[in-house]
């Protein structure tokens, strides 16, 4: 049996229809916390659980007869998430899972700015330890579903005002659940994958020069301080700590974490990973 977690998610889901793809329903078996959302899973004959990181004994019930289970990184940072990621380990490994896999970054990183890499790098050391015959962390390149969030105001006014950047290697959703998929009903993989990542790398200069091809408008790249930045989102409403956050990814960034793009992933799902252009034009075809 494989089970999935966070099945519900923007990620989650996705793997799960890409496992279908491939394995048998009755194969396949995913925990929630709210099994309603994943209803019309159920009717196809995927087992659907109900389990919280937060409840360790739903967790036990959510994963009974588990051979692979994927756990995908709890939805916060700091301790508390390291607090879950450790609870579905363990229960992964308590169920009897030959093979635990979770979700981590090509950035991890536990000396970095931005707390989520400092999350993964802890969670990676307890994947390594938790006994389970065969464990691997899928690092995956950051999610070019951020780009449409950092751009929004560009869109608006023309310009796309942020801190100094570094390249990024953007990396589609659909193709990371598709690496998924295979790394679930495929062997030897190894502890830790490379740098799972789209095509190319890009700075934020190199996005405003997309978007303003895939727009006919002029969009100005302009450089602003962290300080600025971060006094402009918190002035907007953003919280302190969204804000922090954000400022931390893009000193990152900077650092480099988030640069090299590598074929990995390409070759893992055998076919050419999404370009960022793909994802932006998808995300403004309504509009256009």
């Amino acid at each position: 049996m494989i089970v999935v977690t966070g099945a519900s998610g923007a990620l989650g889901r996705l793997v799960v229809e890409r496992l279908l793809e491939r394995e048998p329903a009755e194969r396949i078996a995913v925990s929630v916390r709210d099994p309603a959302r994943v209803a019309d899973l159920e009717q196809r004959g995927v087992r659907v659980r109900h389990a919280d990181y937060a409840d360790p004994e739903s967790l036990g019930r959510a994963f009974e007869g588990a051979t692979r289970v994927l756990v995908v990184s709890a939805n916060t940072v700091g301790e508390e998430a390291v607090r879950l990621n450790r609870a579905g380990i363990e229960a992964a490994v308590a169920a009897g899972a030959q093979h635990v896999l979770y979700t981590s970054h090509m950035g991890v990183d536990p000396t970095s700015p931005f707390p989520p890499m400092v999350t993964h790098a802890a969670t990676e050391e307890i994947l390594r330890g938790c006994g389970a015959p065969s464990t691997t962390a899928l690092r995956h390149g950051f999610y070019a579903a951020t780009v449409p969030r950092l751009v929004a105001g560009a869109l608006a006014t023309g310009e796309l005002r942020a801190p100094e950047d570094g390249p990024v290697a953007w990396t589609a959703h659909a193709d990371l659940a598709e690496a998924a998929a295979v790394a679930l009903t495929s062997e030897g993989l190894g502890d830790t994958t490379p740098p799972l990542t789209g095509p190319e790398a890009l700075t934020l200069a190199d996005v405003a020069a997309v978007l303003a091809e895939l727009t006919g408008r002029g969009i100005r790249r302009v450089v602003v301080s962290d300080d600025e930045f971060r006094a402009g989102m918190v002035a907007q409403g953003a919280p302190a700590a969204g804000a922090d956050m954000l400022v931390g990814m893009f000193a990152a960034g900077r650092r480099g974490a988030f640069a090299p793009a590598d074929p990995a992933l390409s070759a893992m799902i055998g076919r050419p990973t999404t370009p960022l252009r793909d994802v932006l034009a998808d995300h403004l075809a309504p509009a256009r």
